[in-house]
């Protein structure tokens, strides 16, 4: 399991490296397209891409600061950082789609000339570099790397970002509806805060150490109660320690006659069931009925011992 994942992880951060040079390099001819054109369209996906640089760059850092070894000061490591970027990404994009509609505004009220040949030229490549970079991230692992999957989300918001350039400079060329540019801004930058919204609640989620979405506690607790020897389970917490990674400790009630080469073998069967189940980091205290706590699935945090 840790195999497959140090593979995913390699990959994944391969591919936010070569999708932030991609992104890195459009974002400045965009930029510079936006100006040119006085085109909303193309500077608020400028804008958008310029955040997916930083996130992207940023999503490379997460998973270099990931890398390094725990250490007394980090027992866990340093792998939430990812979840840190994640949460960075999430707001970063809220923020922008707000921008985008604070420009939108003054632009409705007074719809500029817009160089409608141009931005149909730059918006046409920007679709192209943006498919490149979503096909790249998507090989990554954007179901299970919240990283990831806020780094392909920002990529996806610009390439909903061209298509709206596109049908945007059509608009202002065929029938001169200047109003058509801030209203792509606009349907963007909804989507665009639909997806940073959603990021930012999971990345939350991790830091508040929720249960992984992945992962059924009833269907963990049946798992570990079916084993032979264990009574009940109590004082149970599942978490992510970040995208991939779930830990578990809990009380296992087991008969106090129990040989010890028995509870040896009891551990080793819980372990390799909860990592058919996609938890990976367990730790388990075994006790006897007789153990004062209270008989319950999450325990008091102010119990007797």
């Amino acid at each position: 399991m840790a195999h497959g994942h140090d593979h995913s992880h390699g990959a994944n951060k391969k591919a936010l490296l070569i999708s932030f040079i991609i992104t890195t390099g459009f974002m400045i001819v965009e930029a510079i397209g936006g100006f040119v054109t006085n085109s909303l369209a193309l500077l608020s996906d400028a804008g958008h891409m310029l955040s997916d640089s930083v996130s992207l760059g940023v999503g490379v850092l997460a998973f270099k600061f990931g890398e390094k070894v725990a250490d007394f000061s980090k027992t866990y490591g340093y792998r939430r950082f990812e979840i840190l970027a994640a949460l960075f990404n999430g707001v970063t994009l809220t923020l922008i789609a707000i921008y985008i509609f604070y420009e939108a505004y003054h632009r409705f009220m007074d719809p500029p000339q817009v160089a409608s040949t141009g931005m149909l030229t730059i918006a046409i490549i920007g679709l192209i570099v943006n498919l490149v970079v979503a096909w790249i991230l998507n090989r990554g692992d954007t179901s299970e790397n919240l990283n990831v999957r806020a780094a392909f989300l920002h990529v996806l918001g610009d390439l909903l970002g061209s298509v709206g350039a596109i049908v945007a400079s059509l608009l202002i060329m065929f029938f001169n509806w200047g109003w058509a540019d801030p209203l792509a801004s606009v349907i963007v930058a909804l989507l665009v805060m639909i997806s940073g919204w959603r990021v930012t609640i999971d990345a939350i989620h991790v830091l508040m150490e929720g249960t992984p979405k992945n992962v059924d506690l009833d269907d963990i607790v049946r798992t570990m109660e079916r084993v032979d020897g264990v009574q009940g389970i109590h004082d149970l917490h599942v978490w992510s320690i970040t995208s991939g990674i779930n830990a578990l400790s809990c009380h296992a009630v087991v008969d106090g006659d129990l040989p010890v080469n028995k509870c040896q073998l009891l551990l080793q069967t819980i372990e390799q069931k909860l990592e058919e189940k996609g938890v990976g980091h367990v730790t388990i205290q075994l006790e006897t009925a007789t153990h004062p706590h209270n008989n319950s699935l999450m325990c008091d945090a102010n119990h007797q011992r």
